[in-house]
């Protein structure tokens, strides 16, 4: 078979069960180099939430890994030099692959490794930025960033699109043809199916004990509580709203918790749930009606909990500066307002409140159904 090393920072949840896939279907042989070498125990510091946590689902069984040691003085994936490895490359070499997958090139040994394989074996990228957040109009910083990124891809054989804004910003940077291939961003649909109807039966359990009427509409956000979230606009647009048979869930927790908290006054109708980790939020999800992400970026290059709230059965509401904005469609379940618009989101949410707007369960699930693992993997195998 055909060999693919896969070079990307630490063990997520959108990403593992890709990699056990691959090596469940055994076109291509596959191992993963893990560049943030402090993150294999399990624990994972997030600089948004202060806290180190550790995801409560299996990350690393049922395929090949190596976690390189990270000499960063500052590790961590949130800047250039929070990955910093002396033996990457040389590890990569020494695995002898036919094709290099690269998540990212925003740390310093992702950058080395981009360069130093391009032009020895096919380099493949997998990154989901957007134009979304871009500033409008001239400025010498945005032309200098529109070069450096030409070059950067300039170094790559395929790029990996997740989505059409993600598309746009690989054609923006001189990323075309064959060298464009689409792989959708994925979940693991199946973990949120509900196939004998017991996590709906235990969600309405759940609303009983929070006091939610039966006939009640319930709006979901799920998240971290953080400025590009933009779950303060939410907030202040569900109390303008003013219908008693509606609530607002809000799991997560993050910088802003207590800001929120104030913004919503003690009002019954708006419930924090706090933190929920990845075993709950099949769950989670069902506790509402309809999942909303009013996010404003910069940096929600594509919103994953929007595939977890369609996996789920739920209608997404979703600003359109949600990097999955321009995929999500009207006819699957989704529906879109333009960032900070409070009288678009009112309306949109007015409407399910008074039940105009009714979806079915298994349509939805099914329309999200393309946005699979076995997409991605079908396509990264046929390139290698």
């Amino acid at each position: 078979m055909k060999k693919l090393a896969i070079i990307t920072s630490h063990p997520v949840q959108y990403n593992a069960p890709l990699f056990r896939l691959l090596t469940e279907r055994r076109k291509i042989e596959l191992k993963v180099f893990y560049t943030w070498g402090q993150t294999k125990n399990g624990n994972v510091y997030d600089p948004d939430f202060k806290t180190t946590f550790t995801w409560d689902i299996p990350l690393l069984d049922g395929y090949e890994k190596e976690f390189l040691e990270n000499i960063s003085i500052n590790p961590g994936a949130g800047h250039f030099k929070g990955i910093v490895n002396q033996n990457l490359i040389e590890r990569v070499q020494y695995y002898q692959p036919d094709a290099v997958m690269i998540y990212g090139w925003s740390f310093e040994s992702h950058l080395k490794a981009i360069r130093f394989f391009s032009g020895k074996t096919k380099v493949l990228f997998r990154g989901d930025s957007t134009l979304l957040d871009e500033p409008s109009g001239f400025s010498m910083k945005k032309i200098a960033r529109r070069i450096f990124l030409k070059w950067v891809y300039r170094n790559i054989s395929v790029a990996l699109y997740t989505g059409e804004s993600n598309k746009q910003y690989f054609l923006q940077h001189g990323v075309t043809g064959s060298k464009l291939r689409y792989a959708p961003h994925a979940i693991d649909n199946s973990r949120f199916a509900d196939d004998d109807g017991s996590l709906e039966l235990k969600a309405a359990k759940w609303r009983n004990e929070l006091d939610i009427p039966a006939d009640t509409t319930v709006f979901l956000f799920a998240g971290k509580l953080e400025s590009k979230k933009n779950v303060q606009f939410l907030i202040e647009c569900f109390i303008e709203m003013k219908q008693d048979n509606t609530r607002l869930i809000i799991t997560g927790t993050g910088v802003m918790e207590e800001e929120l908290k104030q913004l919503a006054c003690g009002d019954k109708h708006i419930i924090f749930t706090g933190f929920c980790n990845q075993l709950m939020m099949p769950l989670v999800y069902r506790l509402g009606n309809v999942f909303v992400l009013p996010s404003q970026g910069p940096g929600e290059t594509w919103g994953l909990s929007v595939n977890e709230a369609m996996a789920s059965g739920r209608p997404v509401i979703i600003s359109d500066r949600c990097g999955c904005a321009a995929d999500i469609g009207h006819e699957t379940g989704g529906h879109v307002f333009k960032n900070n618009n409070k009288a678009e989101l009112i309306n949109i949410m007015m409407k399910f409140a008074k039940k105009e707007i009714v979806y079915k369960e298994k349509m939805i699930q099914k329309s999200i159904m393309n946005y699979s693992f076995k997409n991605i993997a079908e396509a990264i195998e046929s390139i290698v």
